[in-house]
């Protein structure tokens, strides 16, 4: 029988509602073989080494196909894109004018988006008997917004620059907590931090005094 968490959603507009949203818990992660082994006791007319060559064969083929610019549509499964991204050691390029232009040597794939077939995920309501798991609520932060917003500032004075894990450090906020809190301040002029670069090495700094 399968258990859901009933989790605590960030209140990143400060509406004070305490809203809520559910996740199914997961028990352990099913590696390759396992899988396949459960999959053969299954369904006993395919052995372990017909199942393991067809999704070896799948596998293979999907890489390929996608590799060429195709969507794969599996009945039953989803359907499999692959998705570009800006190599780790390249700045996101823009439409402005002066602007660095990434050519294809600058441009990766770097994951797949996966959109599940409504059999699929009817088959698996079908077989989900779901019983209360617990709850998991958000660690409240001990400041308030002014109170970090001055202690980044304070840092930023002393260092120069911030990263997001000396921003959760400083705060006892999660790290993802952190980083859309630095977001939200980086868009707001008032408050007089900014961003620069790009995802691992986004630095904060404190704006330039007009």
């Amino acid at each position: 029988m399968a258990q859901y968490i009933k989790k605590e959603m960030p209140d990143l507009n400060g509406s004070g509602e305490q809203k809520a949203y559910y996740k199914l818990k997961t028990w352990q992660k099913l590696e390759f073989n396992e899988f396949v082994r459960r999959c053969s006791s299954f369904h006993r007319a395919y052995g372990r080494s017909v199942i393991e060559g067809v999704m070896a064969a799948v596998c293979d083929h999907l890489a390929y196909e996608m590799s060429h610019g195709y969507s794969v549509k599996i009945d039953g499964i989803g359907t499999f894109t692959a998705k570009l991204g800006v190599c780790e050691d390249k700045e996101v390029d823009s439409f402005e004018e002066g602007t660095t232009k990434r050519n294809a040597k600058s441009i990766e794939v770097t994951g797949v988006t996966f959109r599940a077939d409504k059999k699929l995920v009817k088959e698996i309501n079908q077989g989900c008997e779901l019983e209360r798991g617990g709850e998991e609520r958000l660690r409240k932060p001990k400041m308030t917004q002014e109170e970090r917003i001055e202690r980044a500032r304070q840092f930023l004075r002393e260092k120069g620059y911030m990263h997001v894990g000396d921003y959760a450090s400083l705060t006892s906020l999660s790290y993802s907590s952190a980083a859309r809190e630095l977001r939200r301040f980086a868009a707001d002029p008032q408050i007089g931090i900014k961003s620069h670069g790009q995802k691992s090495s986004k630095l904060y700094l404190l704006a330039e005094q007009s």
